[in-house]
């Protein structure tokens, strides 16, 4: 609703609320991040540096699968490619997944952590720092929800549409509140999980499985251009092959569960506490 926060005179520089939010996300996020890696003993620096790494593969990667996604746009002027305009959409969510679980994989092997402990401290601070990054998409009117007449349609700014090309000639459904209201609800989800996990893994497994659903769900009502496979949204497509990968590896690791052998120490200085 409001894409600009402010210009610095006499600079013509513009500090975006998408950008600052962004930033916010990442900060906020990485330091969830760190948080529950430390009291999983995990090496905090290589976190830190493992966090810098994977933001910067899932910018890179919600920018590629965007590219992917508009072809059309993109290849009759493919110069897009290399100008700002590509730095200063926001990509697809998706794409920057992918390109982060790649490169989480590769450099937790690299340096020597376990990856589904270390996957299970970073889920938590990914939905979080999700979430922050919708209310960013809110503010600069992308990823828009299809017109409605209820009392929860939005009307966005001339602002808006000249930087993203979202409709102002009617009411759209806030799809980027609902998806950050759904990011903090798996958030919160996720916290009460990982005291109570029977096995790594179990956090960000749920993760996946859980947000594939929220997100094939809240496709149905965004209208913004974002590609299509088989008959639905890319985004759609994704979840329905996450969700039952996802599935399969919360059933075949908690099978392979060891009872008793995986507290964590959160849950083991409640259990000391009480």
């Amino acid at each position: 609703m409001f894409p600009e926060l402010f210009k610095i005179p006499g600079l013509g520089i513009t500090l975006w609320t998408y950008g600052l939010l962004i930033a916010l996300a990442f900060i906020l996020g990485l330091w969830m991040t760190a948080k529950l890696a430390a009291s999983d003993g995990l090496p905090k620096n290589r976190i830190y540096d493992l966090g810098l790494y994977i933001f910067a593969s899932a910018l890179l990667g919600s920018k590629l699968l965007m590219i992917v996604t508009e072809w059309d746009d993109y290849a009759g002027n493919w110069r897009r490619i290399f100008s700002l305009d590509l730095l200063s959409s926001a990509g697809v969510y998706f794409g920057g997944f992918l390109a982060a679980l790649i490169t989480s994989v590769v450099l937790m092997k690299v340096w020597k952590l376990p990856w589904r402990k270390t996957a299970d401290a970073f889920a938590p601070g990914v939905a979080l720092g999700h979430a922050i990054g919708r209310l960013g998409c809110f503010a600069a009117g992308c990823c828009w929800g299809k017109p409605t007449t209820s009392a929860i349609g939005v009307r966005f700014t001339e602002k808006a549409h000249e930087l993203t090309g979202v409709p102002i000639d009617s009411a759209l459904i806030p799809t980027q509140v609902i998806e950050m209201a759904a990011n903090l609800a798996i958030f919160v989800f996720l916290l009460w999980l990982r005291k109570r996990r029977a096995f790594a893994g179990q956090v960000v497994f749920a993760y996946i499985m859980i947000y594939s659903m929220a997100r094939f769900t809240i496709e149905f009502w965004r209208d913004d251009p974002r590609g299509y496979v088989l008959g639905v949204s890319t985004s759609q497509f994704i979840s329905a092959l996450l969700f039952p990968i996802s599935l399969v590896l919360l059933i075949y690791y908690w099978r392979r569960r060891e009872p008793g052998k995986f507290p964590s120490k959160t849950t083991e200085a409640a259990a000391q506490a009480s």
